[in-house]
């Protein structure tokens, strides 16, 4: 894992550099804190200059906010296409949960930094940030409203409770999920989203 003062990693180093700036912030605001981390242990932890750094990115807070949303750009793009997908719909809630805590584990320093420092984000960016997750949950909570009018999941649950209680779940990975664990990502999301659906269960 790169370190401030360190070169940056092999597997950063073959990525693009706007990438590459990303990905070595992430893991530097995860382990230091998004305070504790200047621009200079950036560029030199990602082995640029600091004119490349703001050739892409305006300021630090610009890219903490790139962090989280280029990750939820992702889960929403995969989301869609899971949602427009023809399954049945509750293998495609069910993949949809599995895939976000997996994407979600596959990208750890980025959920890390999103719940411990998105509170430092400018206002303006704070609200840009919600209303994308908030798009996101609006779109799962609509295939459970669909399964509840269907009569195929339980309709004495709110939908709003059912996404507060899967994505809350989620958003806590980052507390207790290890990689080197005995789960993997995809087991994790394996259980998370049969827990879900075993909630949703008609008891009839």
């Amino acid at each position: 894992m790169t370190t401030a003062g360190s070169s940056v990693d092999a597997a950063a180093e073959a990525l693009p550099m706007r990438d590459r700036i990303l990905r070595t912030a992430a893991v530097l605001f995860a382990e230091k804190g998004f305070e504790a981390t200047s621009v200079r242990e950036i560029v030199e932890a990602a082995g640029v200059t600091k004119g490349a750094l703001y050739h892409y990115f305006d300021s630090k807070d610009d890219l903490l906010s790139e962090i989280y949303t280029r990750m939820l750009r992702m889960q929403t793009e995969r989301m869609e296409r899971i949602a427009a997908s023809d399954r049945p719909l509750r293998e495609r809630v069910h993949a949809i949960m599995a895939d976000v805590v997996l994407t979600s584990v596959q990208n750890l320093a980025d959920a890390t930094i999103f719940f411990q420092s998105m509170h430092l984000l400018q206002p303006e960016k704070q609200a840009q940030v919600r209303a994308e997750r908030r798009r996101y949950h609006q779109r799962f909570r609509g295939l459970i409203e669909e399964g509840q009018r269907s009569g195929e999941f339980r309709a004495d649950v709110p939908a709003d409770l059912v996404v507060h209680y899967g994505f809350g779940a989620v958003h806590r990975l980052s507390m207790w999920y290890h990689p080197d664990g005995e789960l993997t990502g995809e087991q994790v999301g394996g259980y998370f989203a049969d827990l879900l659906l075993s909630g949703l269960r008609r008891e009839d």
